[in-house]
């Protein structure tokens, strides 16, 4: 066994266990190997897939859908694209099933080997969303959440033929969009776990259980079995948790992940829905008792599977290496020739659309915040440029909202550099100044209040800050949607014949 195999601690842990905008996991188990996906909504590629030992440490092995035959995403915003996705392994066979909101339409994707690559879509009859399979005997059950009500059938794995009707198993208890149901069977019943209230303060989960599978399903009467919506947790640093999924691990213990977020500035929160981790009591013929008492926590003193060390992370994505990580991903599907490592560069060729666009995919590339405080820094000069052409580092969490740090191209030879937000219907930019050097670094740092936008001119030895904004305008209860603040990377142009690209040598995050 190598040192990064070897067994650590076995009590304790830290939530969440995959931060940043990683929400509506789903896990399974295949033999003493771990499996997580998550939703990601107008990003390409979609569904990243992650690999444990412990269920603690997590890496990033693929994106289930990483090629336009899987995943069509034009036109699609923070409220589109690929919601809430279920991963199961039966007989050899792993299979992700979700939803492509803009398409209308429930598919699943199937592998023998998780990292490898997936198939083609299979699209399923049965709408609505958060679609999950459920195997026993040969036969295939898919779960959705159609009209407000949970309802079941049975489908072929191979085809996706609807093979009964489509029938209503459970309304839930009485909470605003009952969703993410997945069953389970033990002790002779099978198990409905569902969420309520929204993925907002009051979610919640819930559960009943039946005899049969197609019911009549009774609720516990101790729901809900998870929420942080009580006076309890008023002021707990975890809010809004929900969306859950339950794994019997290879010791015979019970888990569960789920989705919350993290409140930083008031009541807002900027890093999206991140997945948590958590214990279940699951004694026979009883029901799940999550974390003793329904709650999580950030420090989690409790027994855990033996622990694997964590994998090293690196602060510096060099573009040079001509390559891009499986974190960084596109708005909607990316044209390929936008994007190109030449001199040990990565150059992004600027487009007429910006980042105000969702009409088509603008040249932008980014990763997840995936801290409240980090810093992160880039090394890029924009080439060939005319006037008003851009290219720079940006906070983005939708096409109406997003803070703006970059270089442009100003009349003659002259170049600036420019702070602007773009907040709803407003664009203010906050400060220009001119710039003397061809290269430079732009740094964006963050606290639990505010972003700071800083540049250098001579390779980082003296800094100056061009602005700072509020956190709180980039938030989900401020912009709506689903996600979470990306930084990325961008070029745009003014016209359609420009011929200007942004030339970026490294990015770090820290």
């Amino acid at each position: 066994m190598s040192d990064m195999q070897a067994p650590d601690l076995r009590r304790g842990y830290s939530n969440p266990v995959i931060s940043g905008f990683h929400p509506d996991p789903s896990v399974c188990r295949c033999g003493d190997d771990y499996y997580l996906v998550n939703s990601s909504f107008q990003f390409f590629p979609g569904v990243p897939l992650f690999h444990s030992k412990d269920l603690i440490h997590w890496e990033q092995v693929g994106n289930c859908l990483d090629r336009e035959s899987q995943l069509m995403l034009t036109g699609a915003n923070s409220g589109g694209g690929i919601y809430a996705p279920t991963i199961r392994y039966n007989d050899g066979t792993f299979y992700m099933i979700t939803t492509n909101i803009n398409l209308g339409r429930n598919f699943m994707v199937t592998t023998h080997d998780p990292a490898g690559g997936w198939s083609d879509p299979i699209w399923l009859e049965q709408g609505g969303i958060d679609p999950s399979l459920y195997f026993e005997d040969g036969k295939c059950y898919f779960v959705s959440n159609p009209d407000d009500g949970i309802v079941l059938c049975e489908i072929n794995p191979e085809t996706g033929e609807q093979l009964t009707p489509s029938v209503c198993i459970w309304n839930g208890t009485g909470g605003r969009y009952p969703e993410g149901p997945h069953i389970y069977k033990k002790d002779g019943w099978y198990y409905l776990l569902i969420s309520e209230g929204g993925t907002e303060y009051a979610h919640r989960v819930t559960i009943a259980r039946s005899r049969k599978i197609y019911g009549p399903y009774q609720g516990n009467p101790a729901n809900p079995i998870l929420t942080h919506m009580d006076q309890i947790t008023q002021t707990s640093p975890i809010q809004g948790t929900g969306h859950a999924d339950f794994v019997d691990a290879s010791d015979g213990s019970w888990w569960m992940v789920c989705l919350a977020f993290r409140p930083q500035d008031g009541t807002h929160h900027l890093l999206g829905r991140e997945t948590f981790l958590a214990p279940v009591r699951w004694d026979e013929n009883a029901w799940p008792v999550v974390n003793g008492n329904g709650t999580i926590s950030l420090e989690m003193d409790v027994p855990t599977l033996p622990q694997t060390a964590p994998s090293e992370r690196k602060v510096r994505t060099d573009f040079g290496v001509r390559s891009l990580g499986l974190e960084w991903i596109f708005l909607q599907n990316p044209r390929e020739e936008d994007y190109e490592f030449s001199g040990g560069s990565l150059r992004l060729m600027a487009r007429p659309e910006g980042l105000d666009q969702t009409a088509v995919s603008p040249t932008f590339v980014g990763r997840r915040q995936e801290h409240i405080e980090f810093v992160s820094t880039v090394s890029l000069s924009l080439e060939n440029a005319d006037i008003s052409d851009e290219a720079g580092i940006c906070l983005y969490r939708e096409n109406t909202s997003h803070y703006d740090f970059f270089v442009r191209q100003e009349e003659g030879r002259a170049q600036s550099i420019v702070l602007r937000f773009r907040l709803g219907s407003m664009s203010h930019i906050e400060k220009v100044v001119p710039l003397k050097s061809k290269a430079v670094l732009l740094r964006i740092r963050a606290n639990r209040e505010y972003y700071f936008f800083d540049y250098s001119t001579d390779g980082g030895h003296f800094w100056h800050c061009a602005g700072q904004m509020n956190c709180r305008y980039l938030s989900s209860e401020t912009v709506g949607g689903f996600t979470g603040v990306v930084i990325g990377l961008y070029a745009s142009a003014a016209s359609e014949n420009s011929k200007a690209y942004g030339e970026f040598k490294w990015f770090d995050y820290e």
